[in-house]
């Protein structure tokens, strides 16, 4: 019988409905894995003193999951270095604070390779193996080395960067020639696959003999746009029990009188949260008669707290909802409350079924499963409004969202009025059309389509000699 094995950079399987997670990766991954037999297998979160191999298996929430220690030099140059201070940046366009050091990418292709002595005794013949994103690009070229036939597949959940952007890249081209040992290679949408196969065209004298197949290296890969999607019918649960409807209920007590408009994202630079709130303030100062009648809620989670850029845009956004409160707020009302804390799941839920309006807007992302799962949120009777970033991968399906150029302060004020003045039959007739997407393209349809295609790669690779 055919087993999915999952691997990811950390593995952390939700406990139950509505547990705490604000980051849609391991929801999604989890609901893949419980439709088929198999195991996740990354990261434990841990550090161990000397790195020894040893897995811990267990399940949770009728997931398989079987984790490994790193070690703390591990740590710093593979999670904190390499994948989060020169990867993550380039990949979203930000190669002014791009970190380019050799010890982060010797740390890189450490882990990998302890990955790959870890993984390997757990592969069977029969499985399919599924890698996910930026962290662990050559894993599959370190299995190769160590006998793996199967077929792998790999996803990448964040943005594939053009061709100019990518080169700042020192080592790019050993990196992109490492993706050719897998068998399908998986995009968030169409404009990030064309990017990757521009370089291999560019770059790598690579060709294509066909739409979805490139030769290079010597090699042929596979590649695809699955977008990724919500657990849509598990969502709709999560909004009918008693956390959610509680905190429904708060919020619009909170802002009776008041359009509720919110934010949820993880705290990241890429995630445009300087220049939400200050579209935000250009709409204040341009429209002083609606001041009162609106709240902006941004809920912003602090992540990868020892990584300085984030340290930054955590003081800046401080300073800047502070500066905003103190120009506009009156002794009964402020215009912003800035909030550093996760939520439940079915606890946003309830939070974005409350809002007017949802502001989405990413200076890049891969996705943005906050935007699929706002519209899900909503009532159907008297929908709220997305508002939504063009650089998010999610534009690509949702269509009939309010579109705007994050970087442009008088665009997301001009969005922000436009979406408070709409008329209900038209946020109706927009709401409908974006909810049967997410309906339809949800995260049954990504695994299905993903391990569909996987499967049916004609061959599997030959193992490379170690």
């Amino acid at each position: 019988m055919m087993r999915l094995i999952v691997v990811s950079n950390r593995v952390n399987p939700p406990s139950g409905e509505g547990d705490e997670s604000v980051g849609g990766l391991a929801m999604a991954l989890a609901a893949a894995l419980r439709e088929y037999s198999g195991l996740w297998f990354g990261w434990s979160g841990k550090t161990t003193p000397e790195f020894t191999g040893q897995l811990a298996i267990e399940k949770v929430g009728g997931v398989t999951a079987a984790t490994v220690d790193l070690e703390e030099a591990d740590l710093d140059e593979y999670y904190n270095g390499y994948a989060n201070k020169t990867l993550w940046p380039l990949f979203h366009y930000r190669t002014d604070i791009a970190a380019y050091d050799r010890v982060y990418g010797q740390g890189y292709a450490r882990v990998n390779a302890r990955f790959a002595d870890t993984l390997a005794p757990l592969i069977e013949p029969d499985d399919l193996v599924w890698i996910h994103d930026y962290h662990l690009i050559p894993l599959a070229r370190e299995l190769r080395k160590r006998g793996i036939k199967n077929r792998i597949g790999f996803f990448l959940h964040v943005p594939w960067p053009a061709h100019q952007v990518f080169i700042n890249l020192p080592g790019h081209r050993q990196l992109v020639e490492a993706m050719f040992d897998y068998d399908l290679l998986g995009f968030q949408t169409v404009d990030y696959q064309q990017a990757f196969e521009e370089y291999v065209l560019a770059e790598a004298d690579g060709v294509q003999p066909q739409p979805g197949l490139l030769k290079a290296f010597g090699r042929t890969v596979a590649t695809g746009a699955f977008p990724i999607g919500i657990d849509a019918e598990d969502f709709a649960k999560a909004l009918k029990n008693a956390k959610a409807r509680r905190m429904r209920d708060l919020m619009t007590a909170c802002t009776v009188f008041r359009h509720l408009i919110v934010g949820v994202d993880r705290l990241d630079y890429s995630k445009g949260l300087e220049e939400r709130f200050l579209g935000f303030e250009r709409f204040l100062t341009a429209n002083p008669d609606m001041r009162r009648e609106v709240l902006m809620l941004q809920i912003a989670p602090v992540s990868r707290e020892s990584v300085e850029a984030y340290q930054e845009i955590r003081s800046r956004l401080d300073s800047l909802s502070g500066r905003i409160n103190g120009a506009f707020a009156d002794v009964d009302w402020a215009p912003i409350r800035y909030v550093n804390k996760n939520y439940r799941r079915d606890e946003l839920a309830g939070i974005y079924g409350a809002a007017r309006v949802g502001l989405v807007t990413p200076l890049r992302d891969g996705m943005n499963l906050v935007a699929k799962e706002f519209v899900a949120a909503q009532n159907p009777e008297d929908p709220g409004v997305l508002i939504l970033s063009r650089f998010a991968g999610a534009a690509r399906q949702m269509k009939e969202a309010l579109l705007v150029n994050p970087n442009s302060a008088e665009e997301l004020a001009d969005a922000l009025k436009r979406a408070l003045a709409m008329d209900k039959a038209e946020r109706i007739r927009r709401w409908s059309a974006l909810v049967e997407t997410v309906q339809r393209e949800d995260v049954t349809a990504w695994r299905d389509a993903y391990v569909q295609a996987l499967a049916g790669v004609k061959e599997a690779r030959p193992a490379l000699a170690s």
